[in-house]
């Protein structure tokens, strides 16, 4: 997922995504701890998506306490 995706998304949509991928992390780490996770990348990969909104949300807040 891009930073340039997320730009064009509204506050909901961002904070909907960023529940579904903290679930999908919990469990991720659950599957870890486990033995049970296939994919490890895939941790890196939400870890880093959770990232890109939270950046995302504080630039959309930022512009609009500035205007």
């Amino acid at each position: 997922m891009k930073a340039e995706e997320l730009r064009v998304k509204s506050g909901t949509e961002l904070s909907t995504m960023l529940l579904q991928l903290k679930k999908e992390q919990f469990n991720l780490r659950f599957q870890q701890a486990g033995g049970q996770l296939d994919n490890t990348a895939r941790v890196r990969e939400v870890r880093r998506d959770i990232a890109r909104i939270k950046t995302v949300i504080g630039q959309q807040a930022a512009s609009a306490a500035k205007e």
